[in-house]
């Protein structure tokens, strides 16, 4: 893969001031040289009806397609509702992975980080997003894992990241992640 790669960020919270909004917004700096981070929103998607797409699919899903179409990667942030993914989230997926024969994640490079107030970083939506990711044909990054934990202590009021620990983190994850895509799409 040759000169800027790109890629795609998906939030997997809707919340303006979410924790998986911060941790976009401060991993985009950290960004390698030749890597661009992009967050791709998912928040004004239509609920997936296979119905809809037969004929003209709704405009907002057909932009999301092709969002998903040009980038190099996309990097999955995640918090855990019930020990699962989000609503929003799995829309996004199903969209993209629609219709049948049509699957824009195939292929594609991904890496999932998760975070949550509590102890175990997510550690459930993490691996339940990582299962419905192996059937979409995404090669996902299996390590450095990234559950981040105790995320409400991690950023300021103007919602910047304060933990120097996680930041530190952060630049080894999306590092590791460069170099994933590198190692891959030499194959």
């Amino acid at each position: 893969m040759n000169g800027m790669k790109k890629i795609g960020i998906i939030i997997g919270s809707l919340r303006k001031g979410s924790f998986c909004r911060r941790a976009a917004l401060a991993l985009i700096p950290l960004a390698p040289k030749g890597v661009e981070l992009e967050i791709l929103e998912i928040g004004g998607l239509a609920m997936y009806n296979q119905d809809l797409d037969e004929g003209a699919p709704p405009p907002e899903w057909v932009a999301f397609r092709e969002q998903i179409k040009r980038i190099d990667a996309i990097l999955f942030i995640t918090p855990e509702y019930n020990r699962s993914i989000p609503a929003v989230l799995k829309n996004a997926i199903d969209v993209a992975s629609r219709p049948q024969g049509k699957n824009v994640w195939n292929g594609k490079l991904g890496a999932v980080m998760s975070l949550s107030p509590g102890g175990l970083g997510g550690f459930g939506a993490n691996h339940h997003l990582r299962q419905t990711l192996v059937c979409l044909n995404v090669i996902t990054m299996q390590q450095p894992e990234a559950y981040i934990g105790g995320a409400a202590t991690l950023f300021n009021e103007q919602g910047e990241l304060i933990n120097d620990t996680t930041r530190t983190f952060f630049k080894q994850f999306i590092d590791a992640f460069n170099v994933f895509i590198n190692r891959v799409s030499r194959v």
